[in-house]
């Protein structure tokens, strides 16, 4: 995105903070609507593990800036008609693969959206170029707290049938850790409810969002082809 403004590769980080009385469920209006504004309606993008609470933090996100959230996953099966445990047994990780680029080259084509992509979606490079539209946001969580809510959540996940989910868990984010850290900003969850990791996160966005420059306060005179002065557009 234009506006987002970390130093290249590296996302600006947020660590857990203690909770104040102003981290509820809803942002002051005045900030949100001045995200809002700022924002100028370009989608936000959740990305992290499975279990990093892209989908619970991302609805009260949306919620608070007035956006719709919409959940990458839910939106691949619909357009297969088919489970993702179903896509992976039948096309495997790669023909998945291409569908979820296709589902995200759709998704940049709308606005005003928080999305909450597939932990997987980093992994393909042609996909950067859509989440880059936007503004990226990593949502890490330490390992043990990922692996005590995905053995809580019944939802199957193929990338994590394995004997061992702690070994097959460090594998993944082996992997995609570098590629998360690409995100425009780094939320580090402490498992705070998702209501408050929303407000860090609305809290966060200011400071990697630049202000646009104001345009000229008057006319701006330019050089035709003759080299005579006339007014611009402005």
């Amino acid at each position: 995105m234009a506006e987002s403004s970390p130093d290249a590769g590296e996302a600006a980080q947020v660590q857990s903070a203690p909770a104040t009385p102003a981290a509820t469920a809803q942002a002051p209006t005045e900030l949100a609507l001045e995200l809002r504004r700022r924002l100028e309606g370009v989608n936000l993008y959740l990305v992290g593990m499975m279990g990093s609470g892209k989908s619970s933090v991302g609805r009260p996100l949306a919620e608070a800036l007035g956006y719709r959230f919409l959940d990458a996953d839910t939106s691949l099966e619909q357009v297969a008609g088919r489970s993702i445990p179903e896509l992976f047994a039948g096309e495997g990780e790669a023909g998945f693969r291409e569908l979820e680029a296709a589902v995200l080259n759709q998704i940049a084509a709308w606005h005003s959206l928080v999305v909450a992509t597939g932990g997987g979606v980093v992994t393909r490079p042609q996909n950067w170029g859509q989440l880059r539209q936007g503004v990226v946001i990593w949502l890490d969580a330490p390992d043990a707290l990922l692996l005590q809510r995905l053995a809580a959540d019944p939802t199957p996940r193929p990338l994590m049938q394995a004997e061992d989910p702690a070994g097959r868990l460090a594998e993944l984010l082996e992997e995609r850790r570098p590629l998360y850290a690409q995100a425009d900003l780094h939320i580090v969850q402490d498992g705070r409810p998702p209501e408050q990791v929303a407000w860090q996160l609305l809290e966060a966005l200011p400071g990697i969002l630049r202000q646009r420059p104001a345009g000229p306060a008057e006319a701006v005179t330019v050089l035709n082809a003759d080299g005579a002065a006339t007014p611009s557009i402005n």
